[in-house]
């Protein structure tokens, strides 16, 4: 298994043939690669990350079967099935990277901003999402930036994914202990919808 660091120059060196539309994918999705994983997986790196559709992780990051450990969910909430999940892919596999994954323009960071703005206008299992949301956010509409929607929102995208990163980092007693006696790297990272490059901003060696 490679280690953290190597996981992640792996993907920025994917994201930058994504970015330049040069796929490298066709070998690590082939019949001969998914027979070589039918009986077990070794994925370098968990990323977990937002459900949206323009965002699937394998595709921005060009890896192939096997490469990634996956978990999507609106907004890239950290709650207790997520937790689960990466110490799961950590604890299981060896897997010595875990990337936290947002976005520009993120659904739910819009959503958790109308919600503190105009309360009540969310079905309550999404105000379950926008509560895991809340608190990153929250303090950002009490500074100038109240006055520049879209300045808020990149500010509330890169808050809620430093919030989920450090969730992990110290919310886990078993991924507290894999980061600190196996070397675990837990990464921020944003994924720009408008150029395609990721970039790695919190947690990065």
């Amino acid at each position: 298994m490679i280690s953290g660091r190597e996981g992640l120059e792996r993907l920025r060196e994917g994201n930058r043939r994504f970015v330049a539309g040069i796929r490298m994918t066709g070998v690590l999705t082939s019949g001969t690669r998914r027979l070589e994983l039918a009986s077990g997986q070794q994925p370098f790196a968990i990323v977990l990350g937002c459900s949206d559709s323009r965002v699937p992780a394998e595709i921005v990051f060009d890896q192939g079967l096997g490469d990634l450990f996956v978990i999507r969910v609106a907004g890239n909430i950290v709650a207790p099935s997520q937790v689960g999940s990466v110490e799961f892919a950590a604890a299981r596999y060896g897997t010595p990277l875990v990337i936290v994954l947002g976005h520009s323009e993120c659904g739910a960071i819009l959503a958790t901003l109308e919600e503190l703005q105009q309360p009540g206008g969310h079905s309550r299992n999404l105000r379950s999402i926008v509560d895991r949301v809340r608190p990153s956010v929250e303090a950002l509409l009490a500074t100038d930036l109240r006055h520049d929607p879209a300045a808020l929102v990149r500010h509330a995208v890169r808050a809620n994914i430093r919030a989920s990163a450090n969730h992990l980092r110290h919310g886990s007693a078993v991924l507290e202990q894999l980061i600190e006696k196996d070397g675990l790297l837990v990464v921020g990272a944003e994924y720009s919808l408008e150029t395609g490059v990721v970039e790695f901003f919190d947690g990065v060696p």
